[in-house]
């Protein structure tokens, strides 16, 4: 290791009170005091000399100013619902009853508060055309739907509706 004179030392100093990097420190060293140093030589140095290079403060993402948009309108002049409600237990879970498919086509989907045997979660589901099944998610991943009539295919539209509200679900719980 560089041994520094007191008065290098005190230029160390200033450099890091000035608000210089460790990279700034170490190619003033090489280039006004002819000290050449490696990046954990210079680091070891600092340390060694307790020299503390002042972090720069970061900048906070700025929050957008823009108002949130208004929920849309479906043809019937109603507004769809925000989606199902949070009942305690940090699951998005209906009470059975209320699990119908919502005004426009809206895709329901709900966690079980007991999950299915083999299955990390699991729930309902009332697509668009009030058909319902099971769903459940096993440790690998896999997606099963059971209960609907057999070769029953939901409409194409209510695909991202229930992926993008199964991602919401998994996401609550922890997944």
């Amino acid at each position: 290791m560089s041994n520094l004179t007191p008065e290098q030392l005190a230029q160390v100093e200033q450099w890091a009170a000035d608000g210089a990097t460790l990279n700034d420190v170490q190619s003033r060293l090489k280039s006004e005091l002819g000290i050449a140093l490696t990046y954990l030589e210079a680091r070891l140095l600092m340390v060694e000399v307790g020299v503390r290079i002042k972090d720069k403060p970061r900048e906070q993402p700025k929050p957008e100013a823009a108002a949130p948009a208004a929920p849309e309108e479906t043809p019937g002049g109603e507004v769809p619902a925000e989606g199902p409600e949070e009942y305690g237990d940090g699951y998005d879970v209906m009470p059975e009853g209320e699990a119908e498919a919502g005004p426009g086509g809206m895709v329901t989907l709900i966690a079980d508060q007991i999950t299915a045997p083999g299955a990390l979660i699991s729930g309902k589901v009332t697509f668009s055309d009030g058909q319902t099944a099971n769903w459940s998610l096993d440790q690998f991943g896999r997606l099963a739907l059971g209960g609907a009539p057999q070769g029953y295919q939901p409409p194409k539209g209510d695909i991202p509706q229930f992926q993008q509200q199964l991602d919401m679900i998994m996401q609550r719980a922890g997944f």
